[in-house]
């Protein structure tokens, strides 16, 4: 029994999948139980995988509230590692935003953590493992996390679509224990050869003629960035990392969509009866279907307008005139031509480094959590930060407990969103207001690259 990357991507094609009745009751659960379990995963022909989850499934139940509500979960710990969740996202408080090692200490197995928080932003987020992030998000620890707008929007169905990538090896169909493999570590980060959505491959979702649908994405994976499209299916984005658009942007060919990041789209369905609307990934050379929609009857309406942009969130401006200027520059990885970095307080060889699994720098120091931070930022004030990546590979940069602008080229204040994806040599300007006080984690979202030097934090009082 073997399989190809290729005959996997292949048979990852056109999935869908919807929580049945018996677990979509389970997000009115005040517990969340962390533990290892075995799903199907493949097609059926192969025996199931062990994966780590929450309440049995991977991805974990979805959490759905209304904006300005509170949140309470109890996280039980059943796994054979210390575990935490980060609420992705959600400006939240600090000492409950999840990071084991920097707001709280990890949960060591069978006990239990008790989050509280009120969700001030209406969109689309998710929850995910922070201690060994690398190894547990990879084996399943994660969750879609919704907040819904007063509001309701004129469409028909939505749909929340967790994207995930799975190294699977096809003769055991087990995930292989090589977390913190040195390639993982210092290459593009650790790569899936079976690709999901929902945890599945193989469903669709039977649609009408001219349906609108709204489509929550979640980039759950650990390194790949899904380039998409749409067939059969007309559509604009509303919203980026839960934040909404200004004016809803129609899509004209591909999109990116990196680890950590969720796009909302909103979607006609423009394919004939007998046919299928897809959302399509690009890999390579070649195309699949991601998901699916098999238009099973014609809509008893005829196409709508244009949808109107989604109800703003409130999040300060930020005053470019008056910023603080902040540098972050990436080196490192490999083909990266640093020889090396500050480590551990002493300048140490790029040898020395890889001895110890660490291969990035921030500003010439190999980040971490018990070192200084990044800066000191006096509550209410402006920051804008210049990211400068000066690596061979992509970086999906990630800041917890606030949304930043990505600054346009022409100086102004473009898209909000937790998370920025530089290509290689790429540099970016973001900017924020410090409004949120506590110690907040900055690092790459190529989970292998924050656990071998991406990593650092600001702190705000």
């Amino acid at each position: 029994m073997s399989l190809t990357k290729r005959d996997f991507l292949k048979i990852s094609a056109a999935g869908l999948a919807v929580l049945p009745q018996a677990l979509s009751a389970q997000t009115t659960l005040a517990t969340l139980r962390a533990s290892v379990t075995d799903l199907q995963l493949l097609p059926e022909q192969y025996g199931k995988t062990t994966v780590w989850g929450f309440e049995g499934h991977a991805p974990g139940p979805e959490i759905r509230i209304a904006q300005g509500a509170r949140l309470t979960r109890r996280i039980v710990n059943d796994l054979p590692s210390p575990t935490s969740v980060h609420w992705h996202g959600i400006r939240i408080e600090n000492d409950m935003d999840g990071v084991a090692g920097l707001t709280q200490d990890a949960i060591p197995p069978g006990e239990s953590f008790e989050y509280d928080f009120v969700a001030p932003d209406a969109g689309t987020y998710w929850y995910h493992s922070h201690n060994r992030s690398f190894e547990q998000v990879a084996r399943g620890l994660h969750g879609a996390l919704i907040v819904e707008e007063p509001d309701a929007l004129d469409i028909d169905h939505e749909e929340v679509l967790v994207l995930d990538d799975w190294l699977i090896d096809p003769e055991t169909a087990q995930i292989p224990d090589t977390f913190g493999a040195m390639h993982d570590l210092s290459h593009a980060g650790r790569l899936g050869n079976y690709i999901t959505t929902n945890g599945r491959y193989n469903l669709s979702r039977d649609v009408a003629r001219h349906n609108r649908l709204r489509l929550r994405l979640i980039n759950a994976a650990n390194a790949r960035v899904f380039q998409l499209g749409l067939d059969g299916l007309d559509g604009w984005i509303v919203a980026l990392d839960g934040m909404p658009l200004g004016q809803p942007q129609t899509i004209d060919g591909t999109f990116l969509l990196a680890p950590a990041q969720r796009i909302d789209l909103i979607v006609d369905v423009v394919a004939e009866v007998g046919g299928a609307g897809h959302i399509v990934q690009f890999d390579r050379d070649e195309s699949f279907s991601q998901v699916a929609f098999e238009v099973r009857s014609d809509g008893t309406r005829a196409r709508r307008a244009a949808p109107l942009a989604l109800p703003p969130n409130v999040v300060p401006v930020p005053n470019l005139a008056e910023a603080r200027d902040i540098a972050l520059r990436m080196e490192g990885g490999a083909m990266g031509g640093m020889r090396g970095a500050m480590m551990g307080g002493r300048m140490s060889s790029m040898r020395d480094m890889m001895q110890a699994g660490q291969f990035w720098a921030f500003n010439g120091s190999v980040g971490g959590m018990d070192g200084s931070p990044l800066a000191s930022l006096s509550r209410g004030e402006t920051v804008r930060m210049k990211i400068t990546n000066d690596t061979s590979f992509p970086h999906a940069m990630h800041l917890h407990g606030m949304h930043f602008h990505e600054i346009a080229a022409d100086g102004s204040l473009g898209a909000l969103r937790d998370t920025t994806l530089l290509q290689r040599g790429e540099v970016r300007d973001i900017a924020f207001v410090a409004d949120n006080p506590g110690k907040w984690l900055l690092h790459c979202h190529m989970l292998s690259h924050a656990a071998s030097g991406m990593m650092t934090w600001v702190d705000v009082a």
